[in-house]
């Protein structure tokens, strides 16, 4: 492990006589990558510097120890001696932990889609809450959502609904989020009071750039067509609607959101990127997944991850076997429990995979 943090430390060194040099400067593309490395790295030199300050204080105090003989000093040696050990001990383990690879797609842009599933209108219902905490919790946190596509029912629901959503870390933190939503309540249109089971299906897809996904132009087929229901006076009277067909894998996407059809075709376009860019991070992932499948790294569509039970004011995650009595709290975008105590779990969990 200290062989890896000095080598940190002398490549943080390396960054900033890098970042120095003219040539790097004005190479914008690598000036950003150099710089982003190094806000990844200093944590991890700034608390192994600490470390090595407490070592060194630890075994000052262990001197001083042995070589006390008035039992006034001994006492205040072994006091300060056995504080520090402890101390040792836990920066040692918070070290192991920011020496655990980090996701390299944590920083990025994301953008999320919410469809339906079992439940008819309560499950669109259902879709809706879900989609009004994710951009509630975005606010909270000062990040930008650009609705892009959408399907609306007639009480209020969605069918579907895709945004994007740009932020410093805005990935890290939501890519938990991937999975099967199930919620247990009593729905609007039942008039006997009895409480149902409805699901929502969610997908977090890290923003992607160009040159990580290939794209022939001469795979797709480009549809356009009149959005509906929101964009403003002109929305129903012009084709700025675009929907791309990637004809290898059979993925739709479409955008409806902007006025311009350059603009809408630039959204879906991001969006199929990230879409290419999942089914092969998918790929290479998979002999990792055959040896070990993580409960809270897998993002399986197919996966419930979570119950919202409105009876009890209840949401339990059913990968880290987390309860919280706060649901009413937690659907108007007070995840930041939620997230934390995953972010905790994954972290553990790499940990011991290193190990």
């Amino acid at each position: 492990m200290f062989d890896k943090l000095d080598h940190i430390v002398h490549r943080v060194q390396e960054i900033q006589e890098l970042l120095s040099d003219p040539a790097i400067v004005t190479d914008q593309k690598r000036f950003r990558e150099l710089g982003k490395e190094l806000r990844t790295l200093e944590p991890i030199v700034e608390a192994y510097r600490k470390y090595k300050k407490v070592k060194g204080d630890f075994e000052g105090s262990k001197e001083l120890l042995a070589s006390a003989s008035d039992p006034e000093m001994k006492a205040m040696a072994q006091e300060e001696y056995d504080a520090l050990r402890v101390e040792i001990a836990e920066l040692e383990e918070e070290l192991k932990l920011l020496l655990v690879p980090q996701d390299p797609n944590d920083s990025k842009n994301f953008m999320m889609e919410i469809r339906a599933g079992t439940g008819g209108e309560e499950a669109a219902l259902f879709a809706a809450d879900l989609y009004r905490m994710y951009t509630r919790f975005a606010e909270r946190k000062g990040w930008r959502v650009d609705l892009m596509d959408w399907n609306e029912t007639g009480k209020g629901g969605f069918k579907e609904v895709v945004f994007s959503v740009s932020g410093e870390g805005a990935y890290g933190l939501m890519k938990f989020e991937s999975g099967v939503h199930r919620v247990q309540r009593v729905p609007q249109t039942e008039a006997q009071g009895r409480v149902h089971t409805s699901a929502a299906s969610v997908v977090v897809l890290p923003e992607v750039e160009d040159v990580e996904v290939e794209i022939n132009p001469a795979d797709l087929q480009i549809d356009t067509y009149r959005s509906g229901g929101k964009g403003g006076q002109n929305v129903n009277k012009v084709e700025t609607a675009v929907r791309i067909t990637h004809k290898p894998t059979g993925i739709v996407v479409a955008c409806q959101q902007e006025r311009s059809q350059f603009q809408n075709r630039d959204r879906a376009m991001r969006m199929l990127r990230a879409k290419l860019y999942e089914i092969k991070m998918n790929e290479q992932n998979a002999s990792i997944a055959a040896q070990r499948k993580s409960m809270i790294k897998s993002g399986d569509r197919s996966d419930k991850i979570r119950t919202y039970n409105f009876p009890q004011n209840r949401v339990t995650d059913h990968r880290i076997g987390l309860t919280l009595y706060n649901l009413s709290a937690i659907i108007d975008g007070d995840l930041d429990e939620l997230i934390e105590q995953l972010r905790l779990a994954d972290r553990a969990e790499k940990l011991q995979a290193e190990v």
